[in-house]
């Protein structure tokens, strides 16, 4: 009689844990990834798996009570479908998160000083630019040295394409 009832103790507590052991096992996802490797997890897959690829999702109620129990029984499609459960919010760390302010601070500086170099760069070939402009359609002779080191007139074709060149630049940077 002892004996018996032992033995129907230990099998009942037996049950009771492969019960609970099993319960998380309910709310598992499978899907082969891009690899066609098999994979578990207790998130959906990411964005983007095809659907004949999902080979498992857990049941809308059970997920949906787990990922957010005060959620109605009308938004549980929305959690099973990859849709991201309200999360609560967090602690934030106030170290990580001064580090992360100053270094968004340091990353608009150096975007901002990039900039103004960029500007101050084109305003000087904008100046350069019209200066020479103004040389080739005031009718004064240009002279050029070639790669011999010596001085050398430009003719009509030359000064044109000059003036077009300029143009181009003046077009290009000093469009503000």
């Amino acid at each position: 009689m002892v004996r018996n009832s032992v033995f129907r103790t230990v099998m009942t507590a037996a049950a009771a844990v492969l019960l609970l052991v099993s319960l998380p096992a309910e709310a598992q996802w499978k899907w082969k990834d891009k690899g066609g490797r098999i994979q578990y997890s207790d998130l959906p897959p990411p964005a983007g798996t095809p659907d004949q690829d999902i080979l498992s999702r857990p049941s809308a109620p059970r997920r949906a009570s787990i990922t957010a129990p005060a959620a109605s029984q009308a938004s549980a499609p929305a959690l099973v479908a990859g849709a991201s459960a309200p999360s609560a919010p967090r602690a934030v760390d106030p170290e990580f998160e001064a580090k992360r302010k100053k270094a968004e601070s340091e990353n608009l500086a150096k975007n901002k000083a990039e900039e103004e170099r960029i500007a101050a760069a084109k305003a000087d070939n904008c100046g350069r630019a019209r200066a020479q402009l103004r040389t080739f359609e005031s009718g004064i002779r240009v002279t050029r040295t070639n790669e011999k080191g010596e001085r050398e007139f430009l003719d009509d074709k030359q000064r044109a394409d000059e003036t077009k060149h300029a143009k181009d630049v003046i077009a290009a940077d000093c469009s503000k």
